[in-house]
C-alpha cells in the first residue's frame, strides 16, 4: 500500500510539472537556441504628451519572432533609442536625446544620446510599441524631418559565447508628407568594403545612418574640445597619422566612454587620401556632396593647418562663414590639379595625362636546367602605340621558380632588349642560367615604369613633385621546365579583395603593381631582408609573403615585434598598422577555403627570428598571426621530424577546424 501510494505521489508531481511546462512555461520549441537578430521599424508617430511612439518588431536570422525579454526565445534584446530632427535650413540632424557631459577643455556641454525612461509594450509575436522617455519642446517643427534610430542587441552569451547586433532608422515627418530632406551622404556598403561589418560602441552600431543621428555638431568630446561631428571625425581618423597637426606633434584623441582615449594619431589610409569616392561611392543620394558642399568644418578637418579666421595656410584668404568656398573650390573644371574639388584631389597617377604602360609576354624559349631563357615581350601605351624597352627609366624581367613554391629567383635590367620584330616583340635573353636541378615549372614576370613630367602637376612648375612614375601593372607568365604541360602558382589570394581597401597595390616604388603572381615569386619561403639589414640589427626577418602579410595585417595585435628593412635600408616596423575589420574573417583576403587545412604550401619559410628555423609551412602561416612563444612552442611539439600534424586537430571536421574557430556569423558583434 505504501509503495503505492508513494507511485501515486510520484507520477502526480510529474503530471504537475508538465501541466506547468505546457501552460507557462516556453516550450522546447520556443527557447531552441537560434541565432541574429533583425529589427524592422513599423511605424512612428508623436503623441498629444508630445512623446515618440515606434512600432518595431524583432526576428532572428531565421524570420522567427524574438521577445525583447529573453523569456519566451533565449537572449534578451538590448534596446538603445535615439531621437533627431533635421532643422529648418540644416542639412544635418540636432538630437532630441540628449546628455551633459563636464571635460577641462570646454567645461560641460550637451551631447546626443539615447533615449532614457521609456517604455516598452511586447507582444508575442515580436512586435514591441516603445513610448520614449523624452518629451519634446513645445515649439518642436512637425513638419521638418525626424529620424528614429533603433539599436538592438541580442545576448547570447551563455548559450553561444556570442552577441549579434542590427541597427534600423526610420525617416517621417509627424505633420505627414513627402520625407525631406533626409541625410545620406555615405553608405554602410562603402564602410564595409574595408570594414567588412562597420561596428562602434562596443558593436551596438553599425550602419552610417544610425551613427550620424547622434555624430553631428552638437556634440562635441569636453575633454579634448574636438567635435565628433561625423564630417570632420571620420576625415581626421582617416588621415590620422598623416594629418597636418599630427605632423607637427598634436595628436589626435577624443575620450570616450569610461575616460578611455581612442588616439588616432597612427591611423595610415590604405590607400591615398585624394580618393574621396573610396567613402564619397555611388548609392547614396547625397554621394556628390563631397564635391558641391565645400565647407571650413569639412576642409577643414583633412587640411587642418589652414586656419580660415586669419587665412594662414589659405593664401591669406579669410573665410568668415561657408557661403564663399563654392566660388574657387568648385565641383570640377574638367581640368586636374586646379581649385576645383575634383582638380585639387587629382591622385597623380591616375592622371589624364599618362599615356600608360601595358605589358605583355609573349612567350619564353630555350627553357631547360641549365639553359639561359629567352623572353618575348612587347611594351604599349594605352592608346596601343608601341614603347621601346630603352625608352623605359626602369625595366626588368624576374626569373623565378619552381612554382610548387619559389624558392630560386633572379632580375635583370632588360631595357637592352633586341628588337622590334615584324610584330612589335621585343627579345630578351638572361644573361643568368636555370638552376641545372631545376624541374617542373618556371616563371618569368616584368616591371618598370616611365618618369613623366605633369603640366599642370600637384607643385608649381619645376618643382621634382610633378615628376611620376607610370607604371605598368606586373605581368606573369609560366613556362616548362621539364613539366608536360606549365602548372600556374597556387593562388591564394584574390587581388580583388586587396584592391576593396588599397584600391591599388603599388608597392617598391611602382615597381611592383596589381598582380599577387608576381609579389610571391621574390616573397617566397626563402626570403629574409639580410641584404638590406645593418650588422648591428640582425639576425634578419622573414619576408614570406604569407608570413609577411599576415603580420603586416595584424599589426598592432602581434605580440612580438615585426620590422622589416627596405630597399633604402630604412627599417620598417608594422606593430602600429591597424586592420579595419576583424582578424578572423579570413576569407577578407583569401580566396574560399584557401585558409584551410591542409596548406597548399610545400616548403618550410627561412625564420632565423622564429622559435624554430626552419619553420614548416603550415606553422608559418598560422604563427605569423598567432605569435606568442606559447603558440610557436605548440606548432613545434606537434611536429615531429618534417611531419606537421596540425591537422589532426585543426583539419575540416576536427574539433578545433580553422573553420570553427574563425567562424563568424552575420551580424555578430566582434
Amino acid at each position: 500500500m505504501k509503495r503505492k501510494l508513494t507511485g501515486a505521489l510520484i507520477f502526480g508531481t510529474v503530471l504537475f510539472f508538465v501541466f506547468l511546462i505546457g501552460n507557462d512555461w516556453p516550450t522546447g520549441a520556443q527557447v531552441a537556441v537560434s541565432t541574429g537578430v533583425r529589427i524592422q521599424i513599423l511605424s512612428a508617430t508623436i503623441s498629444p504628451e508630445r512623446r515618440v511612439v515606434v512600432t518595431f518588431r524583432l526576428t532572428d536570422d531565421r524570420g522567427m519572432p524574438l521577445d525583447r525579454t529573453g523569456v519566451r526565445t533565449e537572449g534578451r534584446v538590448e534596446i538603445n533609442v535615439i531621437l533627431a530632427r533635421i532643422n529648418r535650413g540644416d542639412r544635418q540632424y540636432t538630437a532630441y536625446t540628449t546628455r551633459t557631459q563636464t571635460g577641462a577643455v570646454l567645461g560641460t556641454v550637451t551631447q546626443a544620446w539615447v533615449d532614457t525612461g521609456g517604455t516598452f509594450v511586447d507582444s508575442p509575436d515580436g512586435t514591441v510599441v516603445y513610448t520614449s522617455g523624452t518629451i519634446l519642446p513645445q515649439n518642436y517643427d512637425p513638419t521638418v524631418t525626424h529620424t528614429v534610430g533603433i539599436s538592438a542587441v541580442r545576448d547570447l552569451t551563455a548559450a553561444l559565447g556570442k552577441r549579434f547586433v542590427a541597427n534600423a532608422t526610420f525617416d517621417f515627418i509627424p505633420a505627414g508628407g513627402e520625407v525631406s530632406p533626409i541625410r545620406d551622404v555615405v553608405t554602410t556598403a562603402a564602410c564595409n568594403q574595408c570594414h567588412d561589418q562597420l561596428q562602434a560602441h562596443g558593436g551596438r552600431y553599425v550602419t552610417v545612418k544610425t551613427c550620424v543621428l547622434c555624430h553631428h555638431p552638437q556634440t562635441a568630446d569636453p575633454d579634448t574640445g574636438n567635435t565628433v561631428d561625423f564630417k570632420v571625425m571620420i576625415h581626421k581618423i582617416h588621415r590620422g597619422r598623416d594629418l597636418p597637426s599630427v605632423r607637427a606633434g598634436t595628436p589626435y584623441r577624443i575620450i570616450g566612454f569610461m575616460g578611455r582615449v581612442f588616439d588616432f594619431s597612427t591611423v595610415g589610409f590604405p590607400q591615398d587620401i585624394r580618393n574621396c569616392t573610396t567613402c564619397h561611392a555611388a548609392g547614396a543620394t547625397q554621394a556628390d556632396n563631397h564635391l558641391t558642399q565645400p565647407s571650413r568644418a569639412t576642409c577643414g578637418s583633412c587640411h587642418d593647418n589652414v586656419n580660415f579666421a586669419t587665412g594662414e595656410g589659405h593664401l591669406g584668404i579669410i573665410q568668415r562663414d561657408d557661403t564663399r568656398c563654392g566660388r574657387c573650390h568648385q565641383p570640377t573644371s574638367g581640368e586636374e590639379f586646379d581649385l576645383s574639388v575634383a582638380g585639387a584631389h587629382t591622385i597623380p597617377f591616375k592622371s589624364r595625362q599618362l599615356p600608360g604602360v601595358v605589358f605583355e609576354i609573349v612567350g619564353v624559349s630555350d627553357t631547360a636546367p641549365g639553359r639561359t631563357p629567352t623572353v618575348l615581350f612587347t611594351i604599349r601605351d594605352r592608346s596601343g602605340r608601341p614603347i621601346a624597352p630603352s625608352a623605359m627609366t626602369r625595366l626588368a624581367l624576374v626569373l623565378g621558380g619552381p612554382t610548387t613554391d619559389y624558392a630560386w629567383w633572379v632580375s635583370e635590367d632588360a631595357r637592352g632588349a633586341i628588337g622590334p620584330d615584324a610584330e612589335g616583340n621585343y627579345r630578351y635573353t638572361f644573361r643568368t642560367p636555370l638552376p641545372t636541378d631545376a624541374r617542373g615549372t618556371y616563371v618569368v614576370g616584368i616591371e618598370g615604369y616611365r618618369n613623366i613630367t605633369l603640366n599642370p602637376g600637384p607643385a608649381a612648375p619645376g618643382d621634382p613633385a610633378n615628376t611620376v612614375r607610370d607604371a605598368g601593372d606586373n605581368v606573369v607568365k609560366y613556362f616548362t621546365v621539364t613539366d608536360a604541360q606549365p602548372v600556374a602558382r597556387r593562388q591564394i589570394v584574390d587581388l580583388r579583395n586587396c584592391l576593396k581597401c588599397h584600391d591599388s597595390l603599388r608597392t617598391h616604388g611602382s615597381n611592383r603593381n596589381n598582380n599577387i603572381e608576381h609579389c610571391v615569386i621574390c616573397h617566397n619561403p626563402t626570403g629574409t631582408d639580410e641584404a638590406r639589414r645593418p650588422a648591428d640589427r640582425m639576425p634578419p626577418e622573414s619576408i614570406d609573403f604569407k608570413l609577411l602579410i599576415h603580420k603586416i595585417h595584424r599589426g598592432e595585435h602581434l605580440e612580438r615585434e615585426y620590422t622589416v628593412y627596405n630597399f633604402a635600408r630604412q627599417p620598417v616596423p608594422f606593430n602600429e598598422v591597424r586592420f579595419p575589420a576583424s582578424l578572423k574573417n579570413c576569407q577578407l583576403c583569401h580566396t574560399p577555403g584557401t585558409q584551410l587545412l591542409p596548406v597548399r604550401a610545400t616548403l618550410a619559410t627561412i625564420t632565423p627570428r622564429g622559435f624554430q628555423n626552419p619553420t614548416p609551412p603550415t606553422s608559418t602561416a598560422c604563427v605569423s598571426c598567432h605569435d606568442s612563444l606559447s603558440a610557436e612552442a605548440h606548432a613545434f611539439v606537434n611536429t615531429s621530424g618534417t611531419v606537421e600534424t596540425c591537422g589532426v586537430c585543426h583539419g575540416e571536421g576536427k574539433a578545433f577546424a580553422v573553420s570553427k574557430l574563425h567562424a563568424l556569423l552575420v551580424g555578430e558583434i566582434r
